[in-house]
């Protein structure tokens, strides 16, 4: 038994089952990406968790997302159960099979289940912004211009206080704006303003702030050169899936930015599992499908492998599963035509195997049974073979919260990234301008200042003609005391002569209706005057 045990575990790869013989990962092939798929309840999770293990036992740090809570377990010793020390026996683990914890850290967008994550607005920027404020393209051209605004005036935009207080500076500059840069509409600004009041009440503003995250803090070794597993645990951030796929996106392109180039290294400085991948893909428009693909494509210069985990192989658009070299598919249920056409897809992708109909046995795997497709030593994809997946170690489900607070109790990252920092960013430095700006009824009045002249009794002027007329008409004149008989007749007729010329001016605008209307306003009118 035991020159079997020797024979089945290595150290340059992650041992993933046992088909007609075993079947590994090479560590050297890990940062060529793969896909894990399969229908709900086949066994992915499972899967994920044993490769986990795999790499952080051959000293590959590793991040993954806890979808349903049960990736948790990594964290604790499994349990002895007959079906796992059955199917470690019929594997050819045997003797060799323990259990045993990783060592895991617990992460937490919401810093309830593990350390909190955050980032600046800045860092994230307006491609992945406007991707999780789902703004169309106009409204994303707009936090564009916002965004070099606040370059240009050297503002910092920290947390989403800076957001919105950037674009209130926006609206108030926004006739200027668009004069440099294109229309700046209210429209688009209000839209802008309405998404971050929604992304506030979904609790995303505790994402953003400082102290942000360090990306190096995902490559860490434990005492024994293992690698740390860190554990996002997702289960409440999927109610807000696009915030989801958005943190994992820009923490993937955090990796690509900010790693050296390394080349093709003997084993990954880390391995990324991105499960429910096809959150990532779905509505994306095409700017963030280019730069999920370009990450893909290159990031394994970077010394990191991705994993995607999803359903269904048709979830990943062509240009990324391409990318994707190392393959294990769980079963698919071929209930409709789309299933049909995913299973046709899925076998397709497999070098084929001339003892196996692929398409066929996709639908037949039980539960932790998959087909297996792994990069060989030359980069050439061996042929598929039906796997029984190795059990797991850690704990086979999640662990309670009372073991959970132990374990972040005693992360060395907790006290890094436990209180929140506030320094002065945009908001303040606009609440600040604000307050020493005037409002415009305050502000001096630029004419010239007339010279006082003391007071003295206003000379009487000579009436005007027309003063004269209308004093007589309306017995104002000086010294009247009532209207005289000529007076009244004179009255009359100029309100005669009025409703004719408010009946003229009537006709030309509205016609016969028109001129009827202009002589009662202008008879009206007259009569209140001269009241």
């Amino acid at each position: 038994m035991a020159d079997e045990i020797t024979s089945v575990l290595r150290d340059d790869a992650v041992f993933v089952g046992t088909a007609e013989a075993p079947q590994y990962l090479p560590l050297k092939m890990a940062n060529r990406h793969g896909l894990v798929t399969g229908a709900t309840g086949t066994g992915k999770t499972v899967t994920l968790q044993i490769l986990a293990e795999g790499f952080a036992k051959a000293g590959v740090p590793v991040f993954c997302a806890d979808i349903k809570g049960d990736l948790s377990g990594i964290a604790v010793p499994g349990e002895a159960k007959d079906f796992l020390t059955k199917r470690a026996d019929t594997i050819g683990l045997g003797a060799d099979y323990k259990f045993g914890a990783a060592t895991a850290s617990f992460w937490d967008l919401f810093g309830e289940k593990g350390n909190p994550i955050r980032t600046t607005v800045t860092e994230m920027g307006p491609l992945l912004l406007a991707r999780l404020l789902d703004l169309n393209e106009v409204q994303e051209g707009v936090l564009n211009i916002a965004f070099r605004l606040a370059d240009d005036e050297g503002l910092a935009i920290l947390d989403l206080k800076d957001l919105r207080a950037l674009m209130v500076h926006v609206a108030d500059e926004a006739s200027e704006l668009s004069r440099i840069y294109g229309l700046v509409s209210a429209a688009s600004i209000g839209a802008i303003q309405r998404a971050l009041l929604v992304l506030e009440q979904q609790g995303g503003d505790r994402f953003f702030g400082e102290p942000a995250f360090d990306i190096t803090d995902l490559m860490r070794l434990d005492d024994n050169g293992h690698g740390i597993v860190n554990v996002l645990a997702a289960d409440d951030l999927m109610a807000n899936p696009r915030l989801y796929a958005t943190f994992l996106l820009w923490l993937l392109s955090e990796l690509f930015e900010e790693l050296p180039e390394v080349g093709d290294p003997d084993k990954p400085k880390l391995v990324f599992f991105f499960d429910e991948a096809h959150l990532l893909f779905t509505e994306a428009p095409k700017a963030l499908l280019r730069t999920v693909e370009t990450v893909v494509r290159l990031i394994r210069s970077k010394g990191v492998g991705v994993f995607f985990v999803t359903q269904n192989p048709l979830d990943l658009p062509d240009a990324v599963l391409g990318q994707l070299g190392n393959r294990v598919q769980h079963a698919l249920r071929a209930y409709t035509p789309r299933d049909q056409k995913a299973v046709r897809a899925a076998a397709e992708t497999f070098r084929p195997n001339p003892a196996l109909d692929t398409e066929r046995v996709i639908t037949e795997l039980g539960v932790g049974e998959a087909l297996v497709s792994t990069l060989g030593p030359k980069g050439a994809p061996t042929m598929v073979e039906r796997t029984l997946i190795r059990p797991p170690s850690g704990r086979l489900g999640p662990i309670t919260p009372a073991e959970r607070a132990v374990l972040i109790a005693a992360d060395p990252m907790r006290g890094k990234y436990s209180e929140t920092v506030d320094r002065v960013s945009a908001y303040e430095m606009l609440t600040e301008r604000a307050a020493k700006t005037p409002p415009p009824e305050a502000m001096p009045d630029a004419s010239p200042t007339k010279k006082a002249e003391p007071d003295r009794e206003p000379e009487p002027e000579e009436d005007g003609w027309l003063v004269k007329l209308w004093n007589w008409l309306t017995g104002n004149a000086r010294g009247a005391k009532r209207l005289t008989t000529t007076q009244k007749a004179a009255r009359g007729a100029a309100r005669n002569v009025a409703a004719d010329i408010g009946g003229r001016i009537g006709h030309m605008v509205g016609g016969a209706s028109g001129a009827r209307i202009g002589k009662q306003v202008a008879r009206g009118m007259f009569g209140n005057l001269l009241r």
